[in-house]
């Protein structure tokens, strides 16, 4: 398994996220990972961005299990939660369309889950 540290932000950096709304990001991108023979490790984030600590297989592609997380994230919240989101959000958006990737293999997995543990919302 490889892993991968995620940073995904929200259109116009605008502060979207409470914290039912990660919590409820938490399960889809669990579920998502899931479907990728992938784990979600960590999760943490505040009002306009996420990090993921995930594991994954080598032959899933990054670009694709992005694609899938950002994909179903963002359709799943829009509807969960979409009068708070719609009034800062619009377009049918909820992600920027770029994403921060960076490889995790030199350094210590403990290192990066307290990293992201420590995002917690303002």
């Amino acid at each position: 398994m490889l892993h991968v540290h995620l940073v995904f932000v929200t259109k116009y950096r605008r502060g979207v996220f409470t914290k039912t709304v990660l919590d409820d990001l938490r399960g889809i991108f669990a579920s998502v990972c899931a479907d990728f023979e992938a784990e979600l490790v960590e999760f943490d984030g505040e009002d306009d961005h996420v990090h993921l600590l995930v594991n994954y297989p080598p032959k899933v592609a990054v670009s694709a299990l992005v694609n899938s997380l950002k994909g179903v994230s963002s359709r799943m919240i829009r509807k969960k939660s979409c009068s708070s989101i719609r009034e800062k959000l619009w377009g049918g958006a909820l992600w920027s369309p770029s994403y921060f990737a960076g490889s995790c293999g030199g350094a210590p997995i403990g290192i990066i889950r307290q990293y992201i543990e420590q995002q917690t919302p303002r």
